[in-house]
């Protein structure tokens, strides 16, 4: 081969692997919420777990992707550990998708399919019609790729020390240390199947030599999800070690069957074809390996948490538990885990408005420390809520997404004033107790009015926004609310103002009344901007009663 053929092949690779990239990123775009409704199916049926990473790997077409995406679920509390084993065993299958289309070697039809693609998205101003054009240029590149790479091998068909390497290596060991190479360099099983479908296309390699490169392949896919586990939570690490214990035993468990069965002998008579014999091997090694591994998952999950004990100390305070970078690969559940982390903050907070208020009217500073604490964490999460959200404005996301994006950003500053709010309160309650500041029973019942009219308030506001609904009665409710809240600060004022003329209570005791009322009806005013940040849906008999109009 001389350099102008490893240039070709780095080209061809290159198209290959940007190929499967935009066909997968126009897959996922077009079924858009449908990957939020799979991913909330998964449940403890294994095999409904095996069927869901199964059909993602198969429209993100790559099985490393899925497995890192899976990772970053259970990183982040989305997945369970033994509902990932199931994900990750379907997601072995579902990557056997590009080798079946490269067997059908439809490389002649590759600038057809181009074509078709480019004048899709150029010229429709649909966007569904424009993912589906990205579809079909990711398929057009993918095999213009595989083109391209058989294409500078061919060569190797004359090269004798080549030809001789293979002569020599019949040792097993050789192929899988290959096969394992390629995809640990590659950071792609597809690819690196890809470039070993490219030399059978040419009559390059025997059969014998590419299973057992094939087999080092599985081994080698390991690498990119063992990589993305550094600086994740244990449970992480656990599912990228199920990952590796799953490929590990498949490959021990084929290599044997090829050593000592006549299994290569059997794929031979299927067909003469040997791209499509890869392909079938490939197939094999991922059923087989599942149907035989998925009874023992439980097995799986005992041996990666042996070998990746839970570390003391490990956790901190300050984390997140929905979002992880991971999981920005998938733009459909970046967004679900967002809201996810708001709806966190916003119940963080609600609770620490609670406790600060409770702790003024009991005039026990007890729980200073932890309503602390806890605005600290509103405060973290604040900003890396809001960092995770400008990261999902890069991505490709539907119009629907990008708006409730744009929500959240108003939401996140909300509930972030109504931590500071709560601080406040636990600061006016520490000044009470400190002070040795009296407030009378009827400054206290009063507050303490409020702070349930508040809290109710609060309360219909985050449902509200956790169920992404809203309708014209309940929006009416939540407002009559707030107006409450207005007008007991304002009678409340009234009834301070004679105490105060009446000598029943000092000027502390009054301004610590009197700053605690304004920062409950401010509170009333940022829950009444999480309630309408979700979109107003007319009732039933609303849309009725329009209709007859």
């Amino acid at each position: 081969m001389t350099y102008l053929n490893y240039i070709a092949l780095a080209g061809g690779i290159g198209m290959f692997l940007y190929g499967i990239k935009i066909m997968g990123e126009g897959l996922e775009l077009a079924a858009g919420n449908k990957l939020k409704k799979m991913l909330e199916k998964i449940t403890s049926n294994k095999i409904v777990a095996v069927l869901v990473g199964a059909t993602i790997t198969a429209l993100i077409q790559s099985s490393a992707a899925t497995t890192v995406m899976v990772v970053g679920f259970v990183n982040t509390g989305l997945m369970q550990l033994s509902q990932a084993v199931g994900v990750i065993m379907g997601a072995n299958i579902g990557t056997t998708m590009t080798s079946v289309l490269i067997s059908l070697n439809l490389s002649d039809f590759a600038p057809i399919f181009l074509l078709t693609g480019v004048v899709l998205i150029m010229f429709s101003k649909k966007k569904t019609v424009k993912f589906v054009g990205q579809v079909i240029t990711g398929f057009g590149l993918l095999f213009l790729g595989i083109h391209t790479m058989s294409s500078s091998m061919a060569p190797l068909k004359d090269s004798a020390t080549f030809q001789g390497f293979l002569t020599k290596a019949t040792n097993p060991l050789y192929g899988i240390v290959i096969g394992f190479i390629i995809t640990a360099i590659m950071q792609s099983s597809s690819a690196s199947i890809g470039v070993l479908q490219s030399m059978a296309i040419q009559g390059i390699v025997p059969i014998g030599f590419s299973a057992f490169v094939l087999y080092g392949q599985e081994i080698g896919s390991c690498v990119p999800t063992l990589i993305s586990t550094i600086g994740t939570k244990t449970n992480s690490k656990r599912a990228a070690i199920i990952h590796l214990l799953f490929n590990c035993f498949g490959a021990v468990m084929f290599i044997v069957i090829t050593m000592f069965t006549p299994y290569l002998e059997w794929i031979k008579s299927i067909t003469d074809s040997q791209v499509v014999q890869i392909s079938i091997m490939h197939i094999l090694f991922k059923v087989v390996n599942t149907v035989v591994l998925l009874p023992f998952s439980n097995w799986l999950v005992k041996i990666s948490c042996k070998l990746i004990p839970e570390k003391e100390g490990e956790e901190t305070e300050l984390t997140l538990e929905y979002l992880d970078d991971h999981i920005l690969t998938t733009p459909p559940i970046a967004v679900l885990q967002a809201g996810r982390e708001t709806l966190r903050m916003a119940f963080l907070a609600r609770n620490n408005l609670s406790v600060a208020a409770n702790m003024l009217l009991k005039n026990d500073p007890k729980n200073f420390d932890e309503v602390m604490r806890t605005e600290e964490l509103i405060n973290f999460l604040n900003h890396q809520i809001t960092h995770y959200l400008v990261k999902i404005n890069a991505l490709e996301i539907s119009r629907e997404d990008a708006k409730y994006i744009g929500r959240l950003f108003h939401v996140v500053n909300d509930i972030e004033r109504i931590g500071d709010h709560a601080q406040n309160i636990a600061e006016a309650a520490m000044n009470e107790y400190e002070e040795k500041i009296n407030l009378t029973d009827t400054a206290k019942a009063e507050m303490r009015h409020m702070l349930e009219t508040v809290l109710k308030l609060l309360d219909e506001s985050i449902a509200s926004f956790e169920l992404q609904e809203l309708d014209i009665t309940k929006a009416k409710f939540i407002e009559q609310l707030e107006d409450e809240t207005d007008a007991l600060k304002d009678a409340y004022q009234m009834s301070h103002i004679e105490r105060l003329n009446n000598g029943e209570c000092g000027m502390q005791a009054g301004m610590l009344f009197i700053n605690t009322l304004t920062d409950f009806e401010r509170v009333g005013d940022h829950a009444e901007n999480i309630a309408w940040a979700v979109k107003v849906k007319p009732t039933k008999q609303e849309m009725e009663m329009q209709v007859n109009a």
